[in-house]
């Protein structure tokens, strides 16, 4: 992909902090005139030593209405963006399309009491944002942040997730969350074991979350791993629940940029 020079802004990178060896997080300066939805994505790039540039698709994790951008990415083994993008320092630049893409937002759903935010490893991103919005916290009754990782070790973002309930505009809104952490390759203290799909068709996770998942109440986000998200929509679809579009309003959201 390529992009001419007034479709995108250099921003500076402000913080780059690598979580394990395989996933990091990287904060850069806003443009005045970017503006989003949480739950979209920019697509970024970076240019390599021979003057060509990489794009590549990122789900802001920041909210809507902070001064800037963050993003939560794993590095791909030989990938040619992520190669790049992880050899990136405090003070670097980074290429950001002015416009911001995606569908997976709130107005996706035109009714639902329960909100299930379904997650694998870097794709709890938008979910991120979505939850320090404002808006969410008005619109449903319980919220439900399933987040599933390999390793307890790739579980990011345990800080911000924590801290959502103290910030003073959500504080009378905490009844209403939950957060299920899901471990799939080792037992961990306080997160559920197995995939979503697995979890999903035991009941597991419904206990755990003290919700039915039902066409009548919930609204499902899905974002991560392809095959998760594939496997999912297939459960959900035998619960009769279908992914909603502009001219079929349904239960299930999905982002499709990997």
């Amino acid at each position: 992909m390529t992009a001419s020079a007034d479709k995108f802004t250099r921003q500076t990178l402000l913080d780059v902090q690598p979580l394990t060896p395989s996933l990091f997080t990287l904060r850069t300066t806003r443009d005045p005139g970017f503006r989003f939805r949480a739950g979209q994505f920019a697509r970024l790039g970076v240019t390599k030593a021979d003057g060509s540039t990489v794009w590549r698709a990122y789900s802001m994790v920041s909210s809507p209405f902070d001064e800037f951008l963050e993003f939560f990415s794993i590095v791909v083994p030989g990938g040619e963006f992520t190669s790049e993008l992880s050899r990136l320092r405090e003070g670097d630049t980074l290429l950001v399309e002015r416009q911001a893409f995606g569908y997976l937002t709130l107005d996706r759903f035109v009714d639902g009491r329960d909100l299930w935010l379904l997650s694998t490893g870097t794709g709890v991103a938008p979910f991120l944002s979505i939850l320090q919005d404002f808006e969410v916290w008005e619109r449903f009754e319980r919220i439900v942040l399933v987040y599933s990782v390999r390793e307890a070790r790739e579980l990011a973002y345990q800080a911000l997730i924590g801290d959502l309930m103290q910030r003073d505009y959500l504080a009378p809104y905490a009844h209403k969350f939950r957060f299920i952490p899901v471990v799939t390759r080792e037992p961990y203290a306080g997160a559920l074991n197995g995939r979503i799909t697995a979890l999903i068709e035991s009941g597991e996770l419904e206990r755990a979350a003290g919700l039915e998942l039902s066409a009548e109440h919930s609204r499902v986000m899905l974002c991560g791993n392809p095959q998760m998200i594939d496997d999912t929509r297939a459960l959900l679809k035998r619960r009769h629940m279908s992914l909603s579009l502009t001219r079929r309003p349904g239960q299930v959201a999905v982002e499709n940029y990997w």
